[in-house]
């Protein structure tokens, strides 16, 4: 057996729009190392939002924990809340949006396990 703690993340990967990406399980740069699949808790500040993208190989669930988001997938907007799950297949294009005056928390689970250059965005990612 192998655990990982968020606390034990030295470098959560922060991102511009008030997201931040603890990896936990999966590819090299995670806690633990996986092959099938990967585990990340994400944040997103009050009024923060990912950016725009899409995955060409891997198919990505996220299930809510804190707070309330809007994900917009392929144009349509769905509404989240803790206790909800919700699976992108790859080559959706999605984004979430905090909606909240609390922090949104959710967790991925991707597989194959992610890695960034299977992400493909529609801008620079910038506040």
């Amino acid at each position: 057996m192998h655990l990982a703690r968020r606390d034990d993340v030295r470098d959560p990967l922060v991102k511009p729009r008030g997201e931040i990406v603890y990896e936990l399980i999966g590819a090299p740069s995670a806690l633990v190392t996986a092959s099938g699949h990967s585990l990340a808790e994400i944040s997103i500040r009050p009024g923060g939002s990912s950016a725009g993208h899409r995955h060409v190989h891997s198919e990505e669930t996220y299930y809510i924990l804190q707070g309330k988001g809007r994900l917009v997938i392929d144009g349509k907007a769905h509404r989240l809340r803790p206790g909800v799950a919700c699976l992108i297949k790859p080559g959706e294009h999605h984004r979430l949006f905090n909606e909240s005056d609390e922090e949104l928390v959710l967790l991925a689970i991707s597989s194959p396990p992610w890695v960034a250059e299977d992400s493909v965005f529609d801008e620079p990612e910038r506040p």
